[in-house]
């Protein structure tokens, strides 16, 4: 029984003891505690006030864009054939819808009193280069001035233009095709009077097709000689080929520009002057795909959306692409990046969050 005072005693004193000789270091026990309290209610604090959100982690791809056009085919060349003199077609007609080959007669015109200016023509050619003969002879002898045989060449050059002049007349009697093609039109009827600027026959070439499409002034820029595009046509055809022209020179009235995409038709089974829905490929950009629903708007009404940033929601405006049926493609973000995509609506830029990634690796 005289143990337990013993030991109270003992306590005691080294309570006193402590309380009397080391007092500093009972102090610094009591600031670490102090400390750690603090540090610990300062988390509780900050993790009360930061939002729980979930962010998608993405890394920038490669997208293929392009942008659609309405337009319509058109042959690659089509002429309207005319008479560059005048007489009556003797020719009995081509019927419209007809191939026609290059070089091929299509009209041709009765010569009338040609063939007789022609020999006239040439017998005059005949007695100039005697006459410019003699002349010659006799100049050489010294019977003769040098003026006449000046003035026989000269005579001579005018016969021959002549004789050059009907021949040229006689050839423009037959009227053929400059390539080949089909006829849209038909041929001048026999019997029918042609004057210099008359129709003979339209011809149109199919074996190539162009698209005409018209771009705006926001896409113009974007688009390229030789990039891959393809065409729907209204008679369910689908076409492919590749840009060859790209207007300069806006149309005056719609302000848009002209694009011509040439394709092959060798099969002549696209008409000209069908509806087509064009659709040409942009060079490819670097774009994230994300939910359509990440995209909001700051302030000062600029789309972007928001990323998850060492614990704090920062926006960043962003470009759409394209969409798809998985989601949005948006430019303009970093190669790698978190967005909100849960709690985006309790976030505004800069507000404190904890985050949970998904799709980190």
């Amino acid at each position: 029984m005289r143990l337990f005072p013993i030991l109270v005693s003992i306590a005691v004193a080294i309570a006193i003891y402590f309380f009397v000789m080391e007092r500093d270091l009972l102090k610094s026990f009591s600031a670490d505690e102090t400390v750690e309290v603090a540090v610990v209610e300062e988390e509780i604090v900050e993790r009360s006030d930061a939002v729980s959100v979930v962010a998608q982690h993405s890394v920038a791809q490669k997208v293929q864009s392009g942008i659609i056009l309405r337009g319509r085919t058109e042959a690659a060349r089509r002429v309207d054939v005319r008479a560059q003199t005048s007489g009556l077609v003797v020719s009995e007609p081509l019927r419209k819808g007809a191939a026609v080959e290059e070089g091929q007669l299509l009209c041709s015109l009765d010569p009338g009193i040609r063939s007789a200016q022609l020999a006239e023509a040439k017998a005059r050619l005949a007695d100039a280069e005697i006459s410019a003969a003699n002349a010659v002879d006799l100049a050489a002898r010294g019977f003769g001035p040098e003026t006449a045989v000046v003035s026989r060449q000269a005579g001579l050059q005018s016969a021959q233009a002549g004789v050059l002049q009907i021949e040229q007349e006689i050839s423009r009697l037959e009227i053929r095709a400059p390539f080949a093609g089909l006829l849209e039109t038909d041929s001048a009827e026999l019997g029918s009077l042609m004057q210099p600027g008359g129709l003979c026959a339209t011809i149109i070439d199919l074996n190539t097709v162009k698209l005409v499409g018209f771009a705006t002034e926001t896409d113009i820029n974007k688009i390229e000689l030789g990039a891959f595009a393809g065409a729907d046509l209204v008679s369910g055809k689908r076409v492919l080929g590749t840009v060859t022209f790209v207007s300069r020179s806006s149309d005056p009235v719609t302000r848009t520009f002209r694009v011509e995409i040439t394709v092959d038709n060798t099969d002549l089974s696209i008409r000209d002057g069908e509806t087509a829905e064009i659709g040409i490929a942009l060079t490819g950009e670097m774009g994230h795909l994300l939910p359509q629903h990440v995209l909001t708007l700051d302030t000062n009404g600029t789309l972007g959306v928001r990323v998850a940033e060492n614990g704090i929601a920062n926006f960043l405006p962003v470009t759409i692409l394209r969409d798809e049926a998985e989601g949005i493609w948006l430019a303009g973000l970093p190669e790698v990046v978190d967005v909100i995509t849960v709690g985006l609506e309790f976030t505004i830029d800069g507000s404190k969050i904890n985050a949970t990634v998904e799709g980190a690796e």
